[in-house]
């Protein structure tokens, strides 16, 4: 019996030296700590019935705990010769298959294609394989109905539409491009790595509601740029975002930095990247995209004279920041003085031509000692500051001359769209339950400090974690608390074999 008296020493060590970590000062409490046995002192314990107390556990924990980040791999490059979209992969079903699926702030939902898709690419130039998505190959699959509850609040939205004919919920829509898909809607398991601390990643799940597309149309038929599918990031109640952070497993806020140069690639996380250098501004309420005050556009410090009513927010007029648009587009009346205030900045160094009716330049040095820095100004005192390689895209060599040309694109009576040209080597932050968007210049290849519930933790690019000296205290409560109650059922396990 020596070995069980030695045992509980143990254990009311282990228990005082908890209580120390959990906030009780230097010394002991005044209150009286009654030690109860897990299992009998004469009752020999199996390994799997630990193990399967410290799973329960463990499931208590993180379920006691107010969400984590979630990260997804970033793969892609904004240039349009290259692959000109940025995609991430992720696991559905049971078991679980991968899917490449674009990144797009401009839409919301999340969409594969199906394994009834007639007319879906079968091959790709990115050198990624294609999947499918089979809901009858999936052990956890449903159908969504007609008269399911989240199909009754997306009809709404005009994101889905309801037939008699099966009952099932589907949807059929267009995107700016001209391209489209249709299919109906599933519910199944998202796997991902949920960050909870420093070196602490839970492998989760989660069900949600996406689309199988069983049609598609237009680029998206194309095997060139061909990927399984597109990840919509809208604020829409059927957006993964929306259906996540509802029920408390991310925060209510996602980011992204996309890098612009060699392979680009990047980092997106469910959660807010903090940065001092991150300035913010307003989102324009009650709108299906993520809408901005843009109030001015200036070249070379200069503000151009354009009418702050070109910018202001209707029906079709606005300003948007969307990941799913390769380059960018700019309404006329702002366009026009834009590109000759540019051109201007450029005449003694430069040679204007015009190349399939884009405003281009030849020149003989880089581009960052002859053009212009330009500035677009928003609401709260936000400015964006473009590099010239943020609103020029190279298309080779014309005499020995470089030719950039101006990757923003003109439009009439439509919105502006900010995308990847301009959103690549940023920090972008879509917090939604403040309705902002951030950003800051940033080498995306680097590190960031992402923000959750209770804490900061440095996530690193490759997917793992640096112990940051902020941690917070709850992560150092939850492993050390952990570790000690692990020790606690090992003596256990150890002292019963003495009996």
């Amino acid at each position: 019996m020596a070995g069980v008296d030695l045992l509980l020493i143990l254990a009311v060590v282990s228990a005082a030296m908890l209580m120390v970590v959990n906030g009780g000062g230097g010394g002991f409490p005044a209150s009286a700590l009654t030690l109860e046995r897990a299992f009998p002192v004469n009752q020999k314990v199996d390994l799997e019935e630990l193990k399967a107390r410290d799973r329960a556990r463990h499931a208590r924990i993180l379920q006691s705990f107010a969400g984590g980040i979630v990260d997804f791999p970033v793969l892609g490059t904004s240039d349009p010769y290259l692959v000109g979209l940025y995609f991430t992969r992720v696991k559905l079903g049971s078991p679980p298959r991968e899917f490449n699926v674009q990144i797009d702030t401009g839409s919301d939902i999340l969409w594969v294609s199906c394994d009834s898709c007639n007319d879906c690419p079968q091959s790709s130039g990115l050198g990624v394989q294609l999947n499918s998505f089979s809901a009858t190959g999936s052990s956890t699959a449903s159908l969504i109905s007609c008269s399911d509850a989240i199909c009754a609040s997306i009809v709404q939205t005009s994101s889905a539409e309801c037939s008699t004919q099966g009952n099932q919920c589907g949807y059929s829509f267009q995107y700016g491009d001209g391209s489209g898909t249709a299919g109906y809607y599933v519910s199944d398991l998202l796997y991902f790595d949920t960050i909870l601390g420093a070196s602490f990643i839970a492998n989760s799940s989660a069900p949600i509601v996406f689309g199988c597309s069983t049609t598609l149309s237009g680029d998206l038929t194309r095997s060139d740029r061909a990927i399984d599918g597109i990840f919509g990031f809208g604020q829409q109640e059927i957006s993964v975002i929306a259906q996540l952070s509802s029920r408390g497993i991310t925060p209510k806020v996602f980011s992204h930095c996309l890098k612009g140069e060699g392979n680009g690639g990047g980092i997106l996380v469910l959660g807010e990247i903090l940065d001092p250098s991150i300035v913010y501004t307003p989102l324009v309420p009650s709108q299906s995209h993520y809408n901005l005050y843009l109030q001015s556009i200036a070249v070379n410090g200069q503000v151009l004279p354009i009418d702050s009513a070109v910018f202001a927010t209707s029906e079709n007029r606005g300003t948007i920041v969307d990941s799913g648009t390769t380059l960018a587009y700019l309404i006329g009346e702002a366009y026009d003085p834009f590109v000759s205030a540019i051109t201007a900045a450029v005449s003694q160094t430069a040679r204007p031509v015009l190349s399939r009716g884009s405003q281009c330049y030849l020149v003989l040095a880089g581009i960052t000692e002859i053009f212009p820095p330009v500035s677009f100004n928003f609401a709260g005192g936000a400015s964006m500051v473009l590099r010239p390689a943020d609103y020029l895209v190279h298309l080779g060599f014309v005499d020995g001359a470089a030719m950039w040309c101006i990757g923003f694109s003109r439009v009439e009576k439509s919105v502006s769209i900010l995308g990847d040209l301009v959103l690549k080597d940023r920090i972008f932050v879509y917090d939604l339950a403040h309705q902002r968007i951030g950003w800051a210049d940033y080498d995306c290849s680097l590190s960031v400090n992402v923000s959750i519930t209770s804490g900061k933790d440095e996530f690193v690019n490759a997917g793992q974690l640096r112990v940051s000296s902020s941690t917070s205290s709850v992560f150092c409560d939850l492993l050390c608390t952990s570790t000690i109650a692990l020790l606690l059922q090992i003596l256990v396990l150890v002292g019963s074999q003495f009996l």
